[in-house]
């Protein structure tokens, strides 16, 4: 009777997870870096937004409403001290007439002892309520300080935000949260389908490598682009050509922005999962990443839109990203301010991901 000793089979031994992660983290920047048209996709194309809307809506604070002004009287140095006009002086009320009727000015204000004439272009309503409301103020005040008596009551006025306040605080955190959408959601999107395509997924699911390694480089790589994104546009728009102005916890924008980028990441995900070529991933990412831009907020302000689009709006991360780094980065709110935006943008990342993880291919 023999006897057969069984001994353990020897396994290759695996690559360990770190070292595999950080491999494939290194390859993932490398790969970014040498793209010239990721890159500039990435950076210059929303860099180039924000340089021409902060050039286009720097000076928008300081605008005046030009009106033309004819006589003398307490009147015209009044409206002048309310620094909210630019008159321009005419000699005769023809003249200045004929420069409202052709456009140039919204109205003229002419005073001839104590009467006060205001004459005003009725094409365009808002300018015709302000100029009206403006002059018949000013006439008012001057009629109380010429009777001798104490005003009844008193208007305190101020801004509720710095008197800094520029448009590149609002447009700046917009441009951001777009950029980042570009580079989660290309990036995800382009580098799964081509990796599908070339077979590089099917090779690496043959390999020792778990799917989370390969999942969380291409995540790190998502984030640190993110970090360098917010870190170039803060640091372009604080330029004094721009005048950005951070608030006290600005930095609590930061963890947001990696959340949202987290969020965009999913949606590029689901669409790498179900896109076989580049040139539909592409234009698949447009088709969501442009829109969800507009009804975010990110280049023009919401208020002029219907208001059930304003509603939809809301179900996008973008919205929920750009309302929250407003929050923290130009209104001074604390941490506070993030919890509603962070708990969307993680379950929507949640919900998002879970469903790209369900339908994600590795090979076609």
């Amino acid at each position: 009777m023999t006897t057969t000793e069984t001994r353990p089979r020897r396994t290759a031994p695996s690559p360990a997870s770190s070292s595999v992660f950080l491999a494939l983290s290194k390859a993932g920047f490398r790969g970014f870096v040498r793209d010239k048209a990721t890159l500039f996709f990435t950076f210059l194309f929303p860099l180039m937004f924000l340089v021409i809307f902060g050039l286009i809506f720097g000076g928008a604070g300081a605008s005046k409403t030009k009106i033309g002004v004819v006589g003398e009287g307490a009147v015209i140095p009044a409206l002048e001290r309310s620094d909210a006009v630019e008159l321009t002086r005419f000699d005769t009320a023809q003249e200045a007439e004929a420069q409202v009727k052709a456009g140039d000015l919204p109205a003229y204000v002419q005073q001839d002892g104590d009467t006060v004439t205001l004459r005003f272009a009725a094409s365009d309503q808002t300018q015709a309520g302000l100029v009206n409301g403006l002059v018949s103020g000013v006439v008012n005040q001057a009629n109380i300080a010429a009777t001798g008596q104490a005003p009844a009551f008193t208007l305190d006025t101020s801004q509720v935000e710095d008197e800094s306040l520029k448009p590149i605080q609002y447009m700046a955190p917009g441009i951001i949260s777009w950029a980042v959408s570009i580079g989660a959601v290309f990036g995800a999107a382009l580098t799964f389908v081509s990796w599908r395509k070339k077979q590089v997924l099917r090779r690496l699911r043959l390999a020792p490598v778990q799917p989370v390694a390969v999942l969380g480089s291409r995540v790190l790589v998502s984030l640190g682009v993110a970090v360098v994104q917010f870190c170039l546009f803060v640091g372009v728009a604080l330029l004094p050509m721009f005048g950005l102005r951070l608030s006290g916890q600005w930095w609590l924008a930061l963890p947001l922005l990696l959340l949202g980028t987290l969020s965009f990441f999913s949606i590029g995900m689901l669409v790498g999962a179900f896109c076989k070529t580049e040139e539909a991933a592409s234009g698949v990412a447009n088709l969501i990443t442009l829109p969800m831009a507009f009804l975010s907020g990110a280049f023009l302000p919401l208020d002029n839109i219907p208001p059930w689009l304003q509603t939809v709006s809301w179900a996008f991360p973008m919205r929920h990203l750009n309302e929250g780094m407003l929050d923290v980065m130009v209104r001074g709110q604390g941490v506070d301010a993030l919890l509603v935006p962070a708990m969307v943008l993680i379950a929507f990342t949640a919900v998002v991901g879970f469903i790209a993880a369900k339908v994600f291919r590795w090979e076609d």
